[in-house]
């Protein structure tokens, strides 16, 4: 959630950590503020935009100095003012401190600083300085570490001091945090993209590692002071991904990217003897084949992908598969051993209540496989193996490309599974890799209804209320589609299954209510056309998302939208196209911005 950008190099670091913060606005923020050292360490802070921080930047005259950091933060403790944004002093005005996460027991720690030390925000952060401030005695890497001891929660920290004028300390502990590697600089980021002008070279933080970056220097040890050696990674996609190229908006941008995205998630993954093989799943296929459950753990859309693999898994493989909200998994004590697989789907890797669920799986000998787009994440490396969904950079909070990757590589991993486990037929597995490999010609012949889409959304863009309904694969879809135009243009908007209007849900329909309908080819259609005669009775407008060619459906429904036929355990990546542009333009319409919806953040971090 929270941007994080240091320097500490031969050059300004303002205008560096300035750059690095607004390629970091897609993370959703509500304040920012800069620290840069001078022989002194001077700190300027708004609520507010970037934009704000600028302004008064200007007004002060800015800041010289070639040592510093900057941060965007999204409130936990403390609402979003002046005195709360980051980064906060210790009592002397010597230490510094940027914070991405929640401390936990910072309450209690409140309480006993309060007594010596002077605290002058809401926030758990300025409680580290002060820590920091207690524990230093001539070493800051040192100092951090006992302060880090202290806390109770999940966070990275990112500390200057002007008893240390060259060095700038980070430490993680469950949120991310990437060392930028240069030709006499080095930089600190929450993420890969703020520091994509300075350096392809990164060192992804692991956990309960402390950094020290300066100029001609990276060193990494442990929480004991330990060294540990650094593992560079090579990033090859430029920042030329991360802007718009032209588009409105990111989001519309990685609605018309999503056929390259599913093509690069496929790409390369069946081996010479035509059998799959998936990226760096490091377990076993003998391990693999002792799986008798399989549990799938996400959050918002990529819970969404987790239902679709669940069709999958249990089709193809044979196994009985559990999805469960990440957050709630680990709280309900779920039966997991070594015989299971444990799936942990999040688009950052950093998901916090995903990271601790498949923390929670492996601890209770499960087997964990993540799904990810981005290497060297926490979740990538504390699972036991990980499949790389390859979207590139998402920018618009709404999750777009990355929802359609995570469906074709959990469509892969499920047929892997069956391909391990003897439930697939190898010819079968490659007719449904074909089946898989036409999907991106499909998803453009969707992306051809975004004139048709426009004028629906012209049509209901004042609507109050909008249902989603879908059954089978069909559920998953409206779920998502429900989501998205709920997300970024503030509709009340809900997803159900079909079959369950009759238990509640139809008592909200009424004349006038628009009705999204999934109503593709598959084997449950036929119930499906019931349901929509059910609300058409009752009033409602529906829009059918259907099969190319049913001409059935047309005397049922207000609208159609036709979509290439495609098999109904694929069918949602198709399906979730015309849903993606019916929200964006009915955001567009009602003048939300679509990039940056309110209260919401790219990556949670937070509990």
């Amino acid at each position: 959630m929270c941007g994080i950008v240091g320097y500490v190099g031969p050059d300004e670091a303002l205008p560096i950590i300035l750059e690095g913060l607004r390629r970091l606005e897609y993370r959703g923020y509500d304040s920012a503020g800069v620290a840069v050292m001078n022989g002194d360490v001077t700190v300027v802070k708004r609520a507010g935009r970037l934009s704000e921080l600028e302004h008064a930047l200007t007004e002060s005259g800015g800041l010289s100095g070639s040592i510093g950091m900057g941060h965007t933060r999204w409130a936990t403790h403390g609402a979003p003012t002046d005195v709360n944004a980051h980064p906060h002093l210790d009592c002397t005005g010597h230490v510094a401190v940027i914070h991405n996460g929640i401390i936990e027991n910072f309450q209690a720690l409140r309480a006993r600083l309060a007594k010596t030390h002077e605290l002058l925000s809401e926030t758990d952060t300025e409680c580290v300085a002060h820590l920091i401030e207690e524990a230093y005695e001539g070493d800051l890497a040192d100092a951090v570490r006992k302060a880090v001891a202290q806390l109770t929660g999940a966070y990275a920290l990112v500390v200057t001091s002007t008893d240390e004028p060259d060095v700038i300390v980070g430490v993680k502990v469950s949120s991310p945090l990437v060392v930028g590697l240069g030709s006499g600089e080095n930089m600190l980021a929450s993420d890969i993209p703020a520091l994509l002008d300075r350096t392809r070279t990164f060192v992804p933080i692991s956990e309960g590692q402390v950094v020290e970056v300066r100029a001609g220097s990276v060193r990494v040890t442990d929480l004991e002071g330990r060294d540990v050696p650094l593992e560079p990674i090579e990033i090859t996609w430029d920042l030329a991904a991360a802007e718009k190229a032209g588009f409105e908006d990111f989001m519309l941008k990685e609605i018309q990217e999503q056929p390259t995205a599913i093509r690069d998630t496929l790409r390369s993954r069946t081996g010479a003897s035509g059998r799959l093989d998936l990226d760096d799943l490091r377990i076993p296929e003998e391990q693999i084949e002792t799986v008798d459950k399989v549990f799938v753990v996400a959050c918002g859309t990529a819970f969404h992908a987790g239902l679709v693999a669940k069709y999958a898994i249990e089709h193809w493989a044979r196994l009985p598969v559990e999805i469960e909200i990440s957050s709630e998994f680990r709280y309900r004590d779920p039966v997991l051993d070594g015989n299971t697989l444990t799936l942990g789907v999040s688009q950052s890797g950093e998901t916090i209540d995903t990271l601790e669920a498949i923390r929670h799986a492996r601890a209770q000998q499960s087997h964990v496989i993540a799904i990810t787009n981005t290497v060297g994440s926490s979740i990538a490396r504390e699972a036991d193996g990980v499949l790389y969904t390859h979207a590139g950079p998402e920018r618009g909070v709404a999750a777009t490309k990355t929802f359609v990757t995570q469906m074709a590589a959990l469509h892969l991993l499920a047929l892997y599974l069956g391909q391990v486990r003897g439930t697939l037929y190898p010819a079968d597995t490659q007719a449904w890799v074909e089946e898989l490999h036409a999907l991106p010609e499909r998803v453009e012949r969707a992306l051809g209804l975004d004139e048709q889409v426009a004028a629906l959304a012209e049509r209901y863009a004042q609507a109050r209320d909008i249902l989603f309904i879908g059954r089978h694969t069909g559920y998953p879809a409206a779920l998502e589609g429900a989501l998205k135009l709920k997300e970024i243009s503030y509709i009340h908007a809900e997803g159900y299954a079909a079959g369950e209007l009759k238990h509640g849900p139809i008592a909200l329909v009424e004349k006038g209510v628009p009705v999204v309908a999934i109503a593709t080819e598959c084997h449950v259609y036929p119930k499906m056309l019931s349901n929509i005669q059910e609300v058409k009775a009752r009033g409602a407008e529906v829009i059918a998302v259907a099969t190319e060619g049913d001409e059935e459906i047309r005397s049922l429904v207000d609208h159609v939208l036709y979509v290439p036929r495609t098999h109904e355990l694929l069918s949602p990546v198709v399906v979730t196209v015309p849903l993606q542009l019916f929200a964006y333009h009915i955001a567009k319409l009602r003048g939300c911005d679509v990039d940056q919806p309110r209260n919401l953040a790219k990556s949670v971090t937070v509990e």
